[in-house]
């Protein structure tokens, strides 16, 4: 295990890292099975000791804490997008700006609620698209997500054209974004954050 050079945050019961004879449990940690889990939520801090040793701890921050939970709604932007799943950076739990972002995954069946085998991924996000998104799971340090709820999907998106303008789209339907410059036409899946009334007067 090497130092640590990027700030790590971790829930209780996840796993940190295999038990070898040059690693010391800390504080916030305990040994099971042949690897180091962590006792509480926090901050990893990995610290010389000695000869070739390293201690592996767990410290409560100095700030407040904000963790995703199962069931929180996010706010995410898309960062890449393949045909099987969206990577996205989480900036905002529930009302709470977060000081760093975490990892979020948007799979394909998590797209939508209905007609999972026609969701097209690059005809519902694009990189730099902020959404909205439901946290379902989470795996080591990914926070997987759905959009498969009316109100989730795309709020902020830009036109692939008209980027450097930094004029955002304004929803046409609940799977389409217009440009109001270019109108320019764009497939997303849109969230459902605005009343009907509003996207008819924009079409």
């Amino acid at each position: 295990m090497s130092a640590q050079d990027e700030t790590v945050v971790c829930l209780p019961g996840e796993r940190l890292c295999r038990t070898e004879d040059n690693i010391v449990l800390g504080i916030g940690t305990f040994e099971q099975n042949g690897y180091i889990y962590a006792s509480k939520s926090g901050i990893v801090h990995i610290e010389e000791s000695g000869e070739n040793c390293q201690v592996v701890s767990v410290h409560k921050p100095g700030f407040h804490l904000t963790i995703p939970a199962t069931g929180d709604v996010v706010t995410a932007r898309v960062l890449v997008t393949t045909p099987k799943f969206v990577k996205c950076a989480i900036f905002c739990v529930r009302n709470v700006l977060l000081e760093s972002s975490y990892r979020g995954l948007l799979r394909k069946e998590d797209v939508r609620e209905t007609e999972k085998d026609r969701v097209d991924i690059y005809k519902s996000f694009r990189p730099g698209d902020v959404i909205l998104a439901r946290v379902i799971n989470q795996l080591e340090q990914t926070f997987l997500l759905t959009t498969a709820e009316n109100e989730l999907g795309v709020v902020i998106a830009y036109a692939s054209d008209n980027r450097k303008t930094r004029v955002p789209m304004v929803p046409v339907g609940w799977s389409e974004m217009q440009c109001p410059q270019t109108t320019i036409k764009e497939p997303r899946k849109v969230a459902k954050v605005l009343p009907e009334s509003s996207i008819n007067a924009v079409k």
